[in-house]
């Protein structure tokens, strides 16, 4: 049984969008050929916004009874310890100057919220997962209700804890998220740094 389902598909404002880029930028080399030449440019510049907006909308996110599905990756729900529904401000700040290397993102430029899930432990090969979404509390909840308490190992909050697990708790944790992301953001800002970096899954 699915507690929730959403495919990550492109806005249709976004096919326009790149509809009329290719027009451009069709018509800027076109200059000076022949008009099947033209037309061949037309075609594979559209082709390739196509392939790549279908690419990035097969993507799917599903909640189970048992685990969460998120692009190729399954992660059973025994090993969630923290969620939280992020805005558009952290979710930049987590995608961007505070992201973790070692995080699994399924993020998408038109998504601008996400959810983050923490898995228990946060074990230095995945700590955490950042999901776009359009619906951020209707997954933080899906998953929190689909998850069994007391399932896991629980993050540890204590310095001295982290420092014998090899790794120390960062701030940007569900319990400081908020706070974490949106410091990140303001420090972008006004460091000039983009925020809108992602990784495709």
């Amino acid at each position: 049984m699915r507690a929730y389902r959403e495919r990550l598909v492109v806005p249709a404002s976004w096919w326009l969008w790149a509809t009329g880029c290719v027009l451009l930028l069709g018509t800027t080399l076109w200059a000076g050929f022949s008009v099947s030449v033209g037309l061949i440019v037309y075609v594979v510049l559209e082709a390739i916004c196509a392939a790549l907006f279908i690419s990035w909308g097969r993507a799917a996110i599903w909640v189970t009874e048992t685990e969460l599905r998120a692009g190729q990756h399954r992660l059973p729900l025994s090993q969630v310890s923290e969620v939280a529904a992020l805005d558009a401000v952290q979710t930049r700040a987590l995608r961007g100057p505070r992201a973790d290397p070692a995080a699994y993102l399924v993020v998408r430029p038109y998504l601008p919220r996400s959810v983050y899930v923490e898995l228990a432990g946060r074990p230095a090969g995945q700590p955490y997962w950042l999901i776009g979404t359009r619906n951020p509390e209707r997954l933080a909840g899906a998953i929190d209700r689909a998850r069994p308490r007391g399932g896991g190992r629980p993050a540890c909050d204590d310095a001295d804890g982290d420092r014998q697990g090899g790794e120390q708790r960062p701030a940007d944790a569900p319990g400081h998220v908020g706070a974490a992301a949106n410091g990140a953001a303001a420090n972008g800002a006004a460091n000039g740094e983009d925020g809108n970096a992602w990784k495709r899954r």
